[in-house]
């Protein structure tokens, strides 16, 4: 009895599956790391208009835009930027929005009337006040008035009421004894024109020929 060999078989190394979509990192050389976007920073108006070099802690930049470089042309116009700055410097943070705001209206201002500046809008405004004040008291003062004429009449009325006699109903006896007075003596004064017609002859005349 021959006993035969058993056949070695093939062994097969397992290799990773890899899918359509991935790719082999070992032979693709490494992406070079994202950069940071530039970002690009505008100088602010005042550095702009002034030719120079915007700083990281510019104390116009916060007040003084680049989309609004006409805001600083007329401060610096009529104050000066160095008076500005100065201005800036010795007010807190909490502050300086409304010193700029003020810096601006008053430069505005004194550009339209170089004489008077905001003196003289400021005139104007209480000119306009005492005008409607006055106009606001003529009116109070007709309202009164036309509320005393009414309470006049409505007096007038009332006594006027109280002093006339009061009619009496129309189905009483004096208002029927009234009426029937009133018929009899018409009845009477026609009757006496009657007669005194026969009597003259008139009456009884043909009324044609």
């Amino acid at each position: 009895m021959e006993y035969s060999e058993p056949i070695p078989t093939p062994t097969v190394s397992s290799s990773p599956s890899l899918s359509p979509n991935s790719s082999i990192s070992s032979n693709s050389p490494p992406s070079p790391p994202l950069s940071p976007p530039l970002v690009v920073i505008s100088p602010c108006a005042a550095c702009k208009i002034l030719r120079r070099r915007c700083a990281d802690k510019c104390v116009l930049a916060p007040y003084f835009p680049p989309t609004e470089p006409a805001k600083f042309a007329i401060a610096h116009r009529v104050f000066g930027a160095s008076n500005i700055i100065k201005f800036l410097q010795e007010l807190p943070e909490c502050q300086r929005s409304d010193a700029v705001s003020s810096m601006v209206y008053e430069a505005g201002a004194r550009i339209r009337d170089p004489v008077y500046g905001c003196a003289g809008a400021v005139f104007q405004l209480q000119k306009q006040v005492n005008e409607l004040q006055a106009q606001l008291a003529k009116a109070q003062a007709q309202v009164v008035n036309m509320q005393l004429q009414q309470a006049n009449v409505l007096a007038l009325l009332c006594m006027d009421m109280d002093k006339a006699p009061s009619s009496p109903p129309p189905n009483s006896p004096q208002s029927a004894v009234g009426d029937t007075f009133i018929t009899n003596s018409s009845y009477l004064s026609f009757m006496e024109d009657i007669n005194n017609d026969a009597n003259s002859g008139s009456l009884w005349e043909p009324l044609w020929t």
